[in-house]
């Protein structure tokens, strides 16, 4: 088989990009190393930036989103017992943000790569992309015990953090920078409708705590937790408990609660690549970089990229220029650390760390103190979380 793009990949990164691509004219395959099930029954988060939002339409796949999605023009700081709005919609100059979960995007992308026709290879195993500092890449995979080849023009890396791509580079061409974080996310999606219409982002002595919706009538609520613990360990009732105990009394008592259908604990990490292009391979969102979900720049990270990607692959194709390709890298990164910087600001910000100390939490203190009787610091926050320019 031959192709000019192969992605290896389909998750919302892998399909976003196919979509593009095949609106261009430029001929994609997808392959994936699970089936189609298993990746609509992975549950993501569902923060999307403006930016994110409009290349889902310039794909052609954002009708459900509009119609579903829930636009939210600010959110709740809480501390001290009290809320604090952030204005997101008066402080960033008239941008907000659409509340619709990953797992939609991703449905509403695979519908319309179906109905374009182009190709998605589900449980493709043993892919490896080959040749990709040559002249002619391609990709090898077996599919139902039958060894098949991909010839290509470039190989798109969308396959996540644990995929092939990043392993595929040779060592010495790669660095990579890495903070864990010494707790983790206990994260509950329940059947009821959430506690605010808007986000609440809650910094408590007993630890972190946000309460999120997926609609109107699904919420999506996590508390921060030690390493060491585990779901089994957590019934409802104490999920519940805890997190009244981390709201203002106001948000407590409005609390709906109910049975949980998804519980799970996320370990954070802020994780970087770079360089993120190898000849003619290139890394594509989590395959590059991971930010804690505290700043909901996960999914929007990997919409940039693909932004990047797709605006060299159409030049490469449509002018025979290879300008775009060439700063690829410099231009993903440029905004993936910003925006890893402002993960890492908001999750030292909302989080009580083990060694903070009675100096570091006077310091949290004052910082969000700062943060929201000052226009200038409340704008910068709001700027980042819309969403810098591409």
């Amino acid at each position: 088989m031959r192709t000019q793009v192969v992605i290896i990949g389909s998750g919302p990164s892998g399909l976003l990009l196919g979509q593009l691509l095949t609106g261009a004219g430029i001929d994609n395959v997808i392959l994936d190393r699970v089936g189609k099930d298993y990746i609509l029954g992975r549950v993501r988060a569902g923060v999307l930036e403006e930016g994110t939002v409009g290349l889902l339409d310039k794909a052609g796949s954002g009708e459900r989103m509009h119609a579903e999605g829930l636009p939210h023009d600010g959110f709740s700081l809480t501390f001290d017992g009290r809320d604090h709005r952030i204005d997101l919609f008066g402080l960033s100059g008239g941008k907000r943000v659409m509340v619709y979960g990953q797992t939609e995007v991703t449905r509403d992308l695979m519908e319309q790569r179906g109905k374009a026709g182009a190709p998605t290879i589900y449980d493709a195993t043993d892919v490896e992309p080959r040749n990709f500092d040559g002249e002619a890449p391609f990709v090898t995979y077996v599919k139902d015990g039958v060894s098949h080849r991909i010839d290509c023009d470039f190989i798109a890396g969308c396959d996540g953090y644990h995929g092939v791509s990043r392993r595929s580079v040779p060592e010495g061409a790669i660095r990579t920078f890495e903070k864990v974080y010494p707790f983790g996310w206990l994260g509950v999606l329940a059947d009821v409708p959430p506690v605010d219409h808007e986000l609440i982002y809650a910094n408590h002595p007993r630890g972190f705590a946000l309460c999120s919706m997926r609609s109107l009538t699904r919420s999506r609520y996590y508390i921060q937790c030690s390493l060491d613990e585990k779901t089994e360990d957590w019934s409802d009732d104490r999920f519940w408990d805890e997190l009244r105990c981390r709201l203002p009394a106001h948000h407590a008592e409005a609390l709906v609660t109910g049975a949980s259908f998804e519980k799970s604990i996320a370990p954070l990490r802020s994780f970087v690549a770079e360089p993120m292009r190898f000849g003619r391979l290139f890394l594509v969102g989590d395959a590059a970089h991971i930010v804690p979900p505290t700043g909901a720049k996960g999914l929007n990270l990997a919409a940039s990229d693909v932004h990047y990607l797709f605006s060299g692959l159409a030049e490469h194709y449509r002018d025979r220029s290879d300008a775009g390709i060439e700063a690829y890298s410099a231009r993903a990164l440029a905004r993936v650390w910003k925006a890893v910087r402002f993960s890492w600001w908001m999750t030292t910000m909302l989080h009580r760390f083990p060694d903070t100390g009675d100096f570091g939490q006077k310091i949290q203190e004052a910082e969000l103190d700062y943060l929201t009787h000052s226009r200038a610091a409340s704008t910068a926050l709001a700027e980042n979380y819309v969403g810098l320019p591409f």
